[in-house]
């Protein structure tokens, strides 16, 4: 895979996609343009930007349905500055140490459709950079949180009401005994109402989870 990816990026370079300049799908100095989130969210989740900036917006859309995986990297690296910001002052008053990032599912057949979960490509990114750097004591699981309900897409339901009854109940937890007491970090693209993070919180509380805090591309 690693030499396949290496042949297409020969064959296909990146270039961002927005000054059409650079090694990068999204550069960091178009990055830097983009707002931050500063829509109202709960305390425990962490957004970066402002999904109405249409880089953004675009970008993540390129990721999500246009299967341009190497943005997982581009985001993967602001979002990893960022845990090391908020686990600096967490692991001293919350004693939030040795985290396990967790992606938010997607079901098997939402799975299939698209081949693959943006967010599970981000955490795999970030564990790239964590191992690279030596930073934190950070794990990836991603066969502990599972979707085996296949609900209507959030974005597709305006009433927040009807957000919350589409949501609830669609995760479950398997192999509970690697969660037990431990702090976990959910990762996903997009926060909208905050419903499908808050049921996911739930769901890994239930099984025992100590504390659970979340980080988004945007907002």
């Amino acid at each position: 895979m690693r030499f396949l990816n290496t042949i297409l990026n020969i064959i296909f370079p990146a270039k961002c996609i927005l000054c059409d300049k650079g090694k990068a799908d999204l550069c960091l100095d178009c990055l830097k343009d983009a707002p931050a989130a500063e829509r109202e969210s709960a305390k425990w989740i962490f957004p970066l930007y402002d999904y109405r900036y249409p880089a953004i917006k675009k970008s993540l859309w390129l990721l999500k349905y246009k299967g341009r995986k190497r943005l997982a990297n581009v985001f993967a690296e602001i979002i990893y500055d960022k845990i090391l910001e908020e686990l600096s002052e967490l692991s001293i008053l919350e004693n939030f140490v040795e985290p396990i990032l967790i992606p938010i599912p997607l079901s098997s057949k939402r799975y299939r459709e698209r081949g693959f979960n943006q967010a599970e490509l981000i955490c795999r990114e970030l564990i790239k950079i964590n191992d690279s750097r030596h930073n934190t004591n950070l794990k990836l699981e991603n066969d502990i949180l599972i979707k085996p309900k296949n609900t209507e897409h959030q974005a597709r339901i305006k009433d927040r009401r009807n957000r919350l009854k589409n949501i609830i109940g669609s995760f479950a937890v398997k192999n509970s005994e690697k969660i037990k007491g431990r702090n976990i970090i959910l990762i996903d693209d997009i926060l909208t109402t905050g419903a499908t993070l808050n049921e996911a919180k739930k769901t890994l509380k239930q099984a025992g989870a100590r504390k659970v805090i979340a980080f988004t591309v945007a907002h």
